[in-house]
């Protein structure tokens, strides 16, 4: 196994970025700098590149649940997992050991920035069955043809096209494959029977300060996922956002699994 220099991404995020400093300048990318470009690959860029080392501390404690869908996923032995909108490829620390059971791993993502990162990560690490690859989630197919586990992790709600990229998912999955989402959300105004309803303060106050950042939260998702797929996990909770210690985020965790014959 390779080391990493103190000044890599890989090591600049696991070690450096828990600092206040770290903090605010991640914050002042999500609230004053934000994206900026015409496409959405220059608008992820511009709005990562600047803080991709310090990505990983900050959102551990904004992103809640990644652990615990991780937890719940199935890790077949010479199996294929695609992560789409992988950042920085913090994911794969989440399956431990169970990371050698696949054969190969694709974390996929359009930030170069984030995507530095994971190479460094994946460097470091010794991982032989993992890859970066720059690709739009709503296009990317494993060279494998077929994968047997896709995930988004807090992702979903920054992909304009979300629709197409599910079911760009559900094509790659195998019959059987599953598909792990953790996400912010809102629900509809009337979701589905046995789905949380949500106040209209929180449907509209989320929604704005979200897509301040281009994440865009949606009451689709859920409904969309349990009409396409064979619900195995479904968990709707709220979670702590730092620096706004009485204020607790909305986010889902769901496991689905793609039916053996449509």
């Amino acid at each position: 196994m390779t080391t990493t220099p103190a000044n890599t991404p890989a090591n600049a995020a696991g070690n450096n970025s828990g600092s206040f400093i770290n903090d605010m300048k991640v914050l002042w990318h999500m609230i004053v700098r934000q994206g900026r470009g015409q496409t959405h690959e220059e608008r992820l860029e511009d709005f990562y590149k600047g803080q991709a080392s310090g990505y990983d501390s900050f959102r551990k404690r904004l992103l809640h649940g990644k652990k615990d869908l991780f937890d719940q996923l199935p890790a077949p032995e010479g199996g294929v997992w695609v992560d789409l909108g992988a950042g920085t490829g913090e994911n794969a620390e989440n399956w431990g050991e169970r990371l050698n059971h696949f054969s190969q791993v694709h974390l996929v993502d359009l930030s170069s920035s984030l995507l530095k990162v994971a190479e460094a990560r994946i460097e470091q690490r010794g991982w032989k069955n993992v890859k970066a690859v720059h690709h739009d989630a709503t296009t990317f197919l494993p060279p494998e043809g077929l994968a047997d586990v896709v995930t988004f992790s807090y992702s979903l709600t920054m992909i304009p096209d979300w629709h197409k990229a599910v079911d760009q998912a559900l094509r790659m999955l195998k019959p059987g494959g599953v598909l792990g989402i953790v996400d912010f959300y809102v629900s509809r105004k009337y979701p589905p029977e046995g789905n949380v309803r949500h106040t209209w303060s929180t449907r509209h106050f989320w929604q704005v300060w979200f897509a301040t950042d281009n994440v865009f939260l949606s009451g689709d998702h859920l409904p969309y996922l349990q009409s396409h797929l064979e619900t195995v996990v479904l968990s709707e909770r709220r979670g702590k956002v730092p620096y706004m210690p009485f204020v607790r985020a909305p986010h889902y965790v769901y496991i689905g699994r793609k039916p053996l014959a449509d």
